[in-house]
């Protein structure tokens, strides 16, 4: 057999090869994406069957009085739009129940956070999150922004040199406006305020400072995990610590400090500063207080009335 012949027969090998591989990997992504669809659809509809039973479970409660009577329970058979109504209402509470946060709702909060990079005077790159509060400000850990390493190193010490947020495929430098007290990672102190100059297109987040982290709340973890771009993460609220922090299990991944905790309102109510050392499931959050907020303009905080 002659080299050309063996080199076209090795051309062809390879093009049906991967020709093949094309296809699988193409059909592969269409039956998870008929997958996704498909599950989607049987929550939704366990959703919507659980709701109506319970609503008829309601309607034909009844409660035998003394004398041989019966009267309706609160409860009373609906119709139309009031019926429609109740049903939508049991949904949502099926959904508070289990922990739940609209879709629609957690991908307008993923706007509100961008990847934060820095860069030291020792020319080592990091990564982080920061989450936009409105008016070109943002908040983050300290420890992205302000390097805590001991000052004693004198003129070896290192410093970070150059902050910037991505937004829109563009690298926008950041000022430190205001920061909390931490000279170590992991600390109640350990949070920034940074302003980006001009205007940013970005929905702002609502703070509430007055979240209690009760135990085993579900919370909503968003952050630039492993620096690839704004990934959700979820779980539950372990305790609160001595120390100001709260514990979660909910993964501690690199890139999600600065990053936003969010309630079932989608409010936010803490960042992530650090996870347990050899474990990616437990994590440090820093609960959002006044304190952090002084120097930020035109802040939409939730008020206790609401």
């Amino acid at each position: 057999m002659s080299l050309r012949r063996l080199i076209l027969y090795a051309g062809l090998t390879f093009s049906l090869s991967s020709l093949a591989f094309s296809l699988g990997s193409w059909t592969a992504q269409r039956s998870v994406a008929a997958q996704l669809a498909a599950s989607d659809a049987r929550v939704a509809a366990l959703q919507e069957n659980l709701a109506r039973g319970i609503l008829r479970s309601r309607e034909s409660t009844v409660t035998v009085s003394g004398t041989g009577g019966a009267r309706q329970g609160d409860a009373v058979p609906a119709a139309g739009s009031t019926q429609s109504a109740l049903v939508d209402e049991i949904k949502r509470q099926l959904q508070s129940e289990m922990g739940l946060l609209p879709v629609r709702l957690l991908r307008e909060r993923r706007e509100s956070f961008v990847e934060l990079n820095a860069v030291d005077n020792l020319g080592k790159a990091s990564y982080g999150t920061a989450g936009y509060l409105g008016n070109g400000y943002f908040i983050t850990v300290k420890h992205g922004v302000i390097a805590l390493d001991d000052a004693s190193q004198g003129r070896d010490a290192r410093r970070i040199v150059s902050v910037t947020i991505r937004h829109k495929g563009r690298d926008l430098p950041v000022q430190v406006v205001d920061s909390g007290g931490a000279s170590v990672e992991v600390h109640e102190g350990d949070w920034a305020i940074v302003r980006v100059r001009g205007e940013v297109d970005l929905p702002p987040l609502r703070v509430d400072m007055a979240y209690g982290f009760d135990f085993a709340e579900p919370i909503f973890r968003l952050g630039n995990d492993y620096s690839k771009g704004i990934i959700l993460g979820t779980g539950y609220v372990g305790q609160r610590m001595s120390n100001g922090l709260v514990t979660c299990l909910t993964d501690g991944h690199p890139g999600v400090s600065g990053g936003g905790v969010l309630n079932q309102q989608g409010d936010l109510v803490g960042i992530p500063v650090g996870r347990m050392q050899g474990d990616y499931r437990f994590s440090f959050i820093l609960p959002v207080r006044p304190e952090m907020f002084e120097k930020v303009p035109g802040l939409m905080a939730v008020t206790a009335t609401e």
